[in-house]
């Protein structure tokens, strides 16, 4: 949708005709649809192109390097732009024992704390106190800490009206299945 101009978050059926149409002209190039899988076919080799959530992609990078099996791995942000993914931790309002979760998060969102999260998994945090804490590869790193112009691009998924919800994940199946 993004790519087409279209507002992602678009409630015109017409636009989502539109994305499908050009999903499919694209369908036959496209391996397979999995989102974890990937990791380990792109470091390995087995792939040479993904569509995939940074941290994934790091993954694969950090596999590869390990390996030391000459796969040179980068993840881009289209110049367009793209959707914004975060972690977040939540408590639900039926929680058993909601002040054990409140101290876990207030815990995990402490700058040290949620800096060694990062560093092991190689997501960025939005605590802007950890940075400090952060590996210096890590927090220099364009694919990781995107720059602020690369951030302006982004935008967060929308909900979407149930009627329009459904023509989305029709769309998509079709994608998918290729039919």
């Amino acid at each position: 949708m993004h790519y087409l101009g279209l507002p992602p978050d678009s409630k015109n059926p017409e636009d989502y005709a539109k994305a499908e149409a050009l999903l499919l002209k694209i369908r036959p190039y496209i391996t397979y649809f999995d989102s974890s899988r990937f990791i380990t076919d792109l470091a390995n080799g087995n792939i040479c192109a993904v569509v995939a959530w940074s941290g994934g992609v790091y993954d694969a990078k950090v596999n590869a390097e390990r390996a030391k099996n000459g796969r040179n791995l980068a993840y881009r942000i289209p110049r367009e732009g793209s959707s914004v993914w975060m972690e977040t931790l939540v408590l639900l309002k039926d929680a058993p024992h909601p002040e054990q979760g409140l101290s876990f998060i207030n815990y995990m969102m402490r700058p040290d704390i949620i800096a060694k999260s990062s560093n092991y998994l190689g997501y960025p945090n939005g605590n802007k106190s950890a940075i400090a804490y952060v590996d210096e590869g890590l927090k220099n790193n364009p694919e990781v800490y995107p720059p602020a112009a690369t951030l302006a691009t982004l935008f967060p998924d929308q909900p979407l009206p149930l009627k329009i919800e459904r023509i989305r994940t029709r769309v998509w199946s079709k994608v998918k299945s290729g039919t």
